[in-house]
């Protein structure tokens, strides 16, 4: 564990300062733009990981989901392009689209005094326009492995043969999606004379062959070794007959009006008939799924950022990596098959010292997918207080709304087949159906 007395001290001795930027060895300039992002004071992986990759050292970092990672790389990488200027300077891997969005942002945010440029180069975006940002040699490029190798082996002129930082994020979810020819690959065409982050939430077989393949005498900066949920996040199951699962749902929303909620359903199609039901009932729920197009995909997600719409439906695709600040409930409408996507799912709440709530739908198909998940977080679950009678009392218009959303879907493949708008995957559609759904009590209890 690299500097772990300092942490003890930070931890243990409440009479201590807490740390800053400053104390870490971060230079005046970023610990400005530190601030004007609204960070206070550091992290624990940032604690344990800045002053290590300030001294030029190799480092895997193992953090749960929404520690603050990304500073933990970003500004060693900042701090040092500063003392020796140059383009093409380090290289960020990264296993979505929507993760490399948004390390660029904060790499364009803390380096905007400074003028450092990045690129993002991700499938889904014209590969010409990414040449052309590529041929104007920003000091950071940010890539999904797979359009990397497209760009490596197609565009003149590119190389990473500078490179003197390289990064990993979610390194475990890169190897998991079978990127790992892609980044052994890579690997082969930058410096062997390199710096390396590698950072994970999960300490895989995978990782630790990549670990040994492109690190050398790296230091571990761990901040949780099994595998945890933040302390302020209140965890609950619900335990309901597949058949109401919908009609369970509208009665959470309706107790916990007022808050902010992430929904991931396991697939493109539940997000899309989610999405579609909750509307035509007068909530504002925006879909998020990997069959949308990146433009749209970014597009629902800002407005869930700016708050204009309190429901994000999601699959997996949004769970890990995607800062969403404000989420006040997780809700897992159909339960991850993957134990550990369980961890990331709910790390979308209680982020940055905030409280949140997580609640999963477990139905009778469901209990031994949900013993594992009790299983790898330790601990055992209560269940959500709900009352029947009142769930049972919405069925009605509830199967009304399902009936439209059917409908609305069909309607929805037939339209994919001719030439269609593409906003339409966010109307605020649905008016005439909500009408006649709407009774009483949602227009009392309607989201904002």
């Amino acid at each position: 564990m690299a500097s772990s007395e300092e942490e003890h001290d930070v931890v243990e001795n409440g009479e201590e300062e807490p740390k800053t930027f400053r104390d870490l060895g971060v230079t005046d300039v970023l610990c400005e733009a530190c601030e004007q992002l609204g960070w206070k004071q550091p992290t624990k992986i940032q604690i344990e990981a800045i002053p290590m990759a300030l001294q030029g050292r190799d480092i895997i970092g193992l953090a749960e989901t929404g520690s603050g990672k990304t500073g933990a790389f970003a500004l060693p990488i900042l701090q040092t392009l500063l003392e020796s200027p140059q383009r093409l300077y380090a290289l960020v891997l990264t296993p979505t689209r929507e993760l490399a969005f948004q390390i660029s942002e904060q790499f364009e945010a803390l380096g905007s005094s400074i003028g450092v440029k990045s690129a993002v180069i991700v499938g889904g975006i014209d590969m010409m326009s990414q040449s052309l940002a590529l041929a104007k040699k920003p000091h950071i490029v940010i890539a999904t492995p797979g359009r990397l190798i497209d760009h490596l082996e197609n565009t003149k002129g590119f190389n990473l043969r500078a490179i003197k930082y390289l990064v990993m994020d979610e390194a475990d979810r890169i190897l998991n999606m079978d990127f790992e020819t892609e980044v052994d690959k890579i690997l082969k065409v930058i410096p062997r004379d390199r710096k390396t982050f590698l950072f994970s939430a999960t300490m895989t077989k995978k990782v630790h062959k990549l670990q040994r393949a492109a690190l050398k005498d790296p230091v571990k900066c761990a901040v949780s070794s099994k595998y945890q949920t933040v302390e302020k996040l209140q965890q609950f199951y619900v335990f309901i007959p597949s058949k109401f699962k919908d009609s369970y749902l509208v009665y959470i929303l309706n107790e916990l009006a007022g808050n902010s909620f992430m929904i991931f359903c396991s697939t493109c199609n539940n997000t899309q008939r989610v999405a579609l039901l909750l509307r035509n009932l007068g909530f504002t729920a925006i879909p998020l799924h990997g069959q949308m197009g990146q433009n749209k995909r970014l597009g629902a997600l800002n407005k869930f950022k700016a708050k204009s719409r309190s429901i994000l439906l999601a699959t997996d695709v949004a769970s890990r990596g995607l800062d969403i600040p404000h989420v006040d409930v997780v809700i897992n409408f159909d339960i991850p098959t993957h134990s550990k996507d369980y961890i990331h799912r709910v790390g979308r709440t209680a982020r940055a010292g905030r409280s949140g709530k997580a609640i999963t739908f477990v139905s009778q198909y469901d209990v031994e997918l949900f013993q594992r998940i009790e299983h790898l977080i330790g601990k055992k679950l209560p269940a959500f207080p709900t009352q029947e009678e009142e769930v049972m009392m919405l069925n009605e218009r509830v199967s009304e709304a399902q009936r439209f959303a059917r409908i609305e879907l069909r309607e929805h493949g037939e339209k994919k087949k001719r030439p269609r708008n593409d906003a339409d995957d966010d109307k605020e559609g649905s008016l005439g159906v909500r009408k006649k759904v709407t009774g009483g009590k949602f227009k009392k209890k309607k989201i904002h």
